[in-house]
């Protein structure tokens, strides 16, 4: 849902997908091929929350700040599930993990990966191509060349996700048996242990 806060009004490029179950409140800009999931809550009451082209927002998470403060989720970037975005500023294509926080003034580098369950407290500085992990978070590595093409990959598949949930989402009665012709669904996507490999 959509809603106007204060007299501001969010908006939202006509390419991307904001869920019914999802909640865009006030000064929110959202690029073009965003998906925002079911249960997400991004929240422009007390400052502006720029997302640009590309940025995936998925199920349940929270995109907020301290009053005052505005933020920017830069192109390509991928918030997991049940993740929150506390006044915390993204780079370009990077991977915040399921679950994990990120608090004021906080800044994720360019390409960097967060993993699940991560705490990055107010005011780190994250540099471009970190693996950072842990709570309080701690950069363990430099991400490598084949970690950002798998999570590019992954992206990519969110931002197609907008125009699949246009054209086939529907609100449907459930069925009450699985039908014989039902279609497997392809693997598109490999874990990274498996991409690696390759």
């Amino acid at each position: 849902m959509i809603f106007e806060f204060q007299g501001y009004i969010p908006v939202v490029h006509e390419s991307s997908f904001v869920h019914p179950l999802a909640a865009v409140t006030g000064n929110v800009i959202i690029g073009k091929d965003c998906y925002i999931g079911p249960g997400a809550a991004i929240r422009g009451d007390w400052g502006q929350i720029i997302l640009e082209d590309g940025v995936n927002v998925q199920e349940n998470c929270t995109v907020h700040m301290f009053p005052g403060k505005s933020i920017v989720l830069k192109e390509s970037s991928h918030v997991g599930h049940g993740a929150i975005i506390h006044g915390a500023n993204l780079g370009k294509n990077c991977l915040i993990g399921m679950n994990s926080v990120i608090m004021d003034d906080a800044e994720i580098g360019d390409e960097s990966i967060v993993g699940a369950m991560t705490f990055v407290k107010a005011e780190t500085k994250i540099p471009p191509r970190s693996l950072v992990v842990g709570n309080p978070a701690k950069v363990v590595k430099q991400v490598s060349d084949e970690m950002i093409e798998w999570k590019t990959k992954g992206t990519q598949l969110y931002q197609q996700l907008p125009e699949d949930c246009h054209e086939t989402l529907k609100e449907v009665e459930p069925l009450r048996e699985v039908p014989k012709d039902r279609i497997v669904q392809e693997k598109t996507y490999a874990t990274l242990r498996d991409f690696m490999k390759k």
